[in-house]
């Protein structure tokens, strides 16, 4: 197990942490947050371990080229991260992570973000205008 990561730390000093790390371009090192059986829920549908994990969230993690942590909250077990993300196509995409933590690692995460901003930028919808008489 990578150093940086304590088994006494709680869930939400985990979820910082792997957080911090993904967002500062080095996803391959966020990794070691992550228990290899974990179990991820996503907007595209479930994902079961470590390299599925790998292969969804380091795909978007290679194109932020920013974030904004919003909020994050938690306890020993369960943590939940809001954040901010920019991509070369979307200025602004709002994200949350609820983890639950054990053994120092992230077991369960459920990712919830704002998929319009991207569904926009690909032009597969139109935006809604405001119509005010």
């Amino acid at each position: 197990m990578n150093e940086s990561v304590k088994t006494s730390r709680g869930a939400l000093d985990i979820a910082l942490a792997y957080h911090r790390t993904w967002s500062q371009d080095a996803f391959d090192r966020a990794m070691a947050y992550i228990a290899p059986d974990i179990a991820v829920q996503t907007p595209a549908g479930p994902l079961q371990g470590g390299e599925a994990f790998r292969g969804f969230m380091g795909q978007f993690a290679a194109t932020v080229e920013a974030t904004e942590l919003l909020a994050a909250y938690g306890d020993d077990a369960r943590a939940l991260v809001l954040y901010d993300t920019r991509t070369p196509d979307v200025p602004s995409a709002p994200g949350a992570e609820l983890v639950t933590v054990r053994d120092g690692r992230i077991t369960t995460m459920r990712i919830l973000f704002d998929q319009l901003p991207f569904a926009l930028a690909a032009g597969e919808v139109v935006p809604a205008t405001a119509h005010v008489e």
